[in-house]
């Protein structure tokens, strides 16, 4: 009777909020349970030392998220409130970005017993940067702060998706703050919620495994602590704040979470079932028993539940906490939508009550791509409660890009400091290091192509954060400036799992014969490289792009490679692409209205050709060629780059590639790059920044065209996969 009350109940309720507006609809939080009972939580931001200026926002974010939790929050910097009496009144305490020694010993062992009984303590950022004279502390926070770099942006990794206060989040979630380095690795001690990518951005210490947020047990109490909340823009952030509220939350004991120490199966990825994003018809439960407080619940025969941040690619199994005093019945797992493709299913029997759980578990036969949806199927009335549950993935060594995304990579630059003299960035009759050939000015500087440990490397990670698989090599004929330096590249490529295909420009004495020995050359001189190029979907064939293929009439020699390599002409001229096994476009303005391309495309299609239009996020030459009347093209703050990638995959636009080339990674003088230009270039000299690129500013805005490149890379991953199941 319970149950089938409750769902009349919510019905009204549901009537009442449409008619006063779609807002009352909006899915709860990701991680969200039942409203607690109310609860205090003592704010103490205490310093000794550095004073972050970010410490009022904290306060005011922190006071605003207790008025909507219902939790009440008092403020102080005063020790004198660390009794057992004063400490006895609050459920947590949080640390904002305290420094130094701020407490006595007298006060430090109220502190601990209060934690130790049953209490919960919150770290945030500098609050790893506190009490170093006492030992206990260091298990507490869980780690103390030995160094950070700039403030810059960087790749934070989602490791639990079940804890409140990372479960709203994605796998990767890109932000600026200032990124901490620590005295020790705390993984052992802790339960780690997120990381960092240290390939993302400059300065990490912490060897690759960098927990930066992460909780654990303290006897019969809680401990959080999160390194992010450095800037006062966290503090608007709601991400952010949702990650506050949600280790608030665990540390006060008024939701339940698994913060058990150890190092989480990367194959399996474990959720709050009450996390949904969207949903029909399912409302969330309170259950004293259930992980987080809360299950999802109200579930009748044809209801649904989404989760955006869930992905089912590689997904081989599902497994369910459930329970049920209702009529059972089927758990359908699809991946898109609530009807998309359907993965697999497993059934829920009654198990008695309410209160009572078991698993239940059940392969997916069928191959995932997009987010999460359940699917609830079963008889009339209530059928089953689900407290959380788990993909189990096919493991995979390390994620790549997409090898079907390919950037221009130019490796022609050269500084007096490792080449004798400037190359190209003194082009246009410019003196370099500040006054350079280019309308935009490298995050990194006039740098030089052969800087291995330098440039080079930091290029590759960057590639990663881009999402594409593939760079296009820069290539101006044997035992060139660019040849030479190819080694250093390959390598460091393989480092990061980036390939290598070859772009052949129009070098002085250029045939086609000539390029047909080139093939020959690439492939024996580097072909034994794990970064060499094959492309699995062509035969595993080797990819070369022929930079002005119209120069040359006569192609006929290509045949001799047509079935060991993927050579492709620059055009979209069809009558002049015999003998080749593929197109490009490359020019940088013409992706905005795509000429020919959709004719193109299904030439492409119809003769077996690779078909690869090029998109750019704009064009300017104007300080390299000074005096040029061609046309360019702005980028308009990311318009004009998600306007061309937008045609390319808009199959009555784009012709429906086979691969999307990218103009360019880093070609400075034509302002096409990618690569992160500063945002405070030298003054005096005009140059454009990334400024506004995708609603970024600043510091953030440098990686904005690497961010979007991963989005665009995915949505074609997806569609590409999309299109082959409907085939």
């Amino acid at each position: 009777m319970r149950r089938q009350l409750s769902r009349r109940v919510r019905h009204i309720a549901c009537a009442a909020a449409l008619a006063l507006g779609a807002a009352f609809l909006a899915p709860a939080p990701a991680g969200a349970a039942a409203a607690a009972d109310p609860y205090d939580v003592l704010v103490f931001s205490r310093t000794a030392g550095f004073r972050h200026d970010s410490i009022p926002a904290g306060i005011t974010a922190i006071q605003e998220l207790g008025a909507a939790d219902g939790f009440g929050v008092t403020v102080t910097e005063d020790a004198s409130a660390f009794t057992p009496s004063s400490l006895a009144g609050y459920e947590a305490v949080v640390f904002l970005s305290t420094t130094g020694d701020v407490l006595d010993s007298g006060q430090q062992d109220a502190l601990s017993a209060y934690v130790d009984g049953g209490g919960g303590f919150v770290g945030v950022h500098a609050a790893a940067d506190t009490e170093y004279d006492w030992p206990a502390y260091e298990h507490l926070v869980g780690a103390w702060f030995k160094s950070h770099p700039a403030i810059q942006q960087a790749k934070v990794v989602t490791e639990d998706h079940a804890h409140p206060a990372t479960a709203h989040l994605d796998d990767d979630w890109v932000r600026t703050d200032e990124w901490y380095n620590y005295r020790t690795d705390p993984r052992d001690d802790v339960h780690v919620l997120q990381s960092l990518d240290e390939s993302s951005y400059t300065g990490g210490e912490m060897g690759g495994d960098h927990p930066i947020t992460w909780c654990h047990p303290q006897q019969q109490g809680r401990s959080f602590y999160t390194g992010l909340g450095h800037t006062i823009e966290s503090y608007s952030d709601p991400d952010f704040r949702q990650l506050l509220l949600g280790g608030i939350q665990y540390a006060a004991g008024a939701v339940r979470a698994d913060c058990g120490s150890g190092t989480p199966d990367p194959g399996v990825s474990s959720v709050e079932a009450e996390s949904y994003t969207s949903s029909s018809g399912v409302q969330i439960a309170a259950h004293a028993g259930a992980g987080g407080g809360a299950t999802l619940g109200y579930i009748d025969n044809g209801d649904w539940a989404g989760y955006a941040s869930v992905e089912t690619a590689g997904a081989t199994s599902f497994t369910a906490k459930v329970s049920s005093a209702g009529a059972g019945g089927t758990i359908e797992v699809h991946s898109g939508s609530a009807t998309g493709p359907l993965l697999g299913s497993v059934d829920v029997a009654p198990t008695g009550g309410w209160e009572t759980f078991t698993e239940v578990t059940g392969a997916l036969t069928a191959t995932g791509s997009g987010p999460l949806f359940l699917r609830f199927t079963g008889g009339a009335g209530s059928l089953f409660d689900i407290d959380s549950f788990t993909l189990t993935k096919e493991q995979n060594a390390k994620a790549t890009g997409s090898s079907n995304v390919h950037l221009f990579y130019y490796p022609w630059y050269g500084t007096p400091e490792t080449n004798g003299s400037w190359r190209h960035w003194e082009q246009g009759g410019h003196t370099p290091p500040d006054d350079i050939g280019a309308d935009l000015y490298p995050k990194l500087g006039p740098y030089d192509s052969g800087d291995a440990a330098g440039a080079v490397e930091q290029h590759m990670k960057w590639i990663e954060q881009s999402g594409a698989g593939v760079i296009v090599y820069s290539w101006w004929g044997r035992g060139g400036y660019e040849d030479t330096l190819a080694p250093k590249v390959l390598d460091a490529a393989a480092r990061h799992g980036i390939k290598v295909a070859w772009h052949i420009e129009p070098y002085g004495g250029r045939t086609a014969a000539s390029v047909v020995d080139d093939i020959a050359y690439l492939n024996d001189k580097y072909g034994d490289s794990p970064a060499y190029y094959r492309d699995a979907e062509h035969g595993d064939r080797p990819a070369f792009y022929v930079f002005e293929s119209l120069r040359i009439q006569d192609w006929s020699a290509l045949d001799a490679v047509r079935d060991s390599a993927v050579v492709l002409a620059q055009t979209t001229d069809t009558t002049k692409v015999a003998h080749f096994g593929g197109i490009y476009t490359y020019d940088g303005i013409a992706g905005a209205t795509a000429p020919g391309w959709q004719q193109a495309g299904e030439y492409a299609e119809a003769n077996g050709l690779v078909w690869a239009p090029s998109v750019a996020p704009g064009y300017i030459d104007d300080r390299a060629v000074p005096g040029n009347t061609t046309p360019t093209l702005g980028r308009e703050n990311g318009a004009s780059y998600d306007l061309e990638w937008s045609n390319a995959l808009d199959p009555a636009i784009g012709g429906s590639p086979s691969w999307v080339s990218v103009t360019s990674f880093n070609e400075w003088h034509e302002g096409s790059p990618i690569e992160p230009a500063s945002s405070t270039p030298p003054a005096g000299h005009g140059y454009q920044t990334y400024e506004g690129a995708y609603g970024k500013t600043g510091a953030a805005a440098e990686t904005a065209y690497l961010d979007r490149t991963a989005y665009w890379a995915a949505r074609f991953e997806q569609q590409r996969t999309a299109a082959r199941a409907a085939r």
